[in-house]
């Protein structure tokens, strides 16, 4: 009989071809997963599997709070909150070299209080910010990199679609993981701050002077436009910590507050809100997609035994703690740059979280590990999706070549705050100790 590990390298192997030639990566481990449960168990098996398993996880209840989210972010960025954030960050910082920098990474940071997609930022701001600052005669690469990483913090400040993917996929608190994203989301966004400030002043070139200091009144003006962003963050981050609300019920609320202050603002035709409804329907459907075919691949990988044998061969090594977190850190970061995020997320977990907790790690704190290992995923080559997102948003005034250039400090920074939440725990796990509803 085929070692079950040899077997498991195999059908990653034909995945990952699959979907360098166009799969679709879902349909790629779907497929792949299929053809192999049905040379271990037969067809009635296979198609057991494929018959069951897909309508058991759509049509579970927890599943709800994806589109949720997805809408929330739809219908906030059609009613201008996108730009009130970037107006206000921009006149509060504008007497900094740099600013444009600083105001994209403050305010892609305000989004992601109200939108769970890494993507949907990278794309919102690329359109808002970068025009702007190629005018102004900014460093084209550096920008489109900060961009693109600013984009990443919607991945740990909730609503984050990734905590929702990691908590039902391991059985954690949904709750408790969007909750502990928060600490983590406002570091990252210090350090790119802090990082960028730091690269302005060594390298001049890559930013214009500063423009004249903004007047209070105007910053006043501007902050006072912010209501709506504090709102819909106030209810879905607040409704969850004060245990008021489910992630789900919190979801639900967060769509229902966005429409009703695009309503309210006049901003939302009958085309807008079907084009709302059919992106977040669309973007939906795909993560759904990745999700079934992951787990369809996992189903796989249980029934041929190399989830068993890697875990015995893991576990053979004998390392200490710290140590195998470094090592699947490592693993992680290559895997990162040849697949897509939730499709690495979803096959690798069912290995990787039992040995977590098997060694004493409290599971709230890895999937803050995790999703942190999910942005640097979006953000290093050759398959980083939010450099092809900036790309695409761009419209041609931005190469890949320029990208790759600009985006490796940032990457740099990644790693550094992710050391940081490797050494300090306290930092993802305290918010969720003082939940009102634990």
């Amino acid at each position: 009989m085929t070692d079950p590990l040899t077997v498991g390298f195999f059908a990653i192997a034909i995945m990952l071809l699959l979907s360098l030639i166009g799969v679709p990566v879902g349909i790629a481990m779907g497929a792949v997963a299929v053809a192999g449960l049905w040379t271990i168990g037969g067809p009635a098996f296979a198609l057991n599997t494929l018959t069951n398993l897909p309508f058991a996880t759509s049509s579970d209840y927890a599943f709800v709070v994806i589109p949720m989210f997805v809408l929330m972010g739809a219908i906030a960025s059609s009613s201008g909150i996108t730009q009130e954030l970037f107006g206000f960050s921009n006149l509060l910082l504008r007497s900094a070299r740099g600013a444009l920098f600083q105001a994209t990474i403050l305010a892609s940071a305000g989004f992601a209080a109200i939108s769970g997609s890494t993507l949907v930022n990278a794309a919102l701001f690329t359109r808002i910010a970068l025009t702007e600052m190629l005018r102004l005669g900014y460093d084209k690469a550096f920008s489109a990199g900060c961009i693109a990483a600013a984009g990443t913090i919607a991945a740990l400040i909730p609503p984050s679609i990734s905590f929702v993917i990691y908590g039902l996929l391991t059985g954690e608190s949904v709750a408790e993981l969007l909750i502990a994203g928060v600490i983590p989301g406002l570091v990252t966004t210090a350090a790119y701050m802090i990082g960028t400030w730091i690269m302005v002043r060594a390298n001049p070139g890559l930013a214009p002077a500063p423009q004249p200091r903004a007047a209070i009144r105007e910053i006043g003006k501007s902050a006072l436009a912010l209501w709506a962003t504090f709102l819909l963050a106030g209810i879905v981050i607040g409704g969850i910590y004060l245990g008021f609300t489910t992630p789900s019920g919190a979801g639900a609320l967060g769509a229902m507050g966005a429409l009703a202050i695009a309503i309210a603002r006049g901003r939302l035709s009958r085309a807008a809100l079907a084009e709302c409804l059919r992106s977040a329907a669309a973007v939906t459907a795909a993560l759904f997609i990745v999700i079934i075919g992951g787990l369809i691949f996992t189903r796989f990988f249980l029934v041929a035994g190399t989830v068993t044998s890697a875990t015995d061969l893991l576990q053979s090594f004998d390392l200490a703690p710290t140590a195998f977190i470094i090592v699947l850190v490592l693993i992680f970061i290559v895997l990162g740059m040849f697949m897509d995020p939730l499709a690495m997320q979803v096959m690798t977990l069912p290995f990787v979280y039992p040995m977590v907790k098997a060694l004493g790690y409290d599971g709230i704190w890895f999937g803050v590990i995790m999703v942190k290992l999910v942005e640097l995923a979006v953000l290093t080559p050759p398959v980083g999706m939010n450099l092809f997102a900036v790309i695409g948003a761009s419209e041609g005034k931005v190469s890949l070549h320029q990208i790759y250039r600009g985006i490796l400090p940032f990457i740099v920074i990644e790693f550094l705050v992710l050391a940081l939440l490797i050494a300090v725990p306290e930092l993802s796990l305290w918010l969720p100790g003082q939940m009102f509803s634990k």
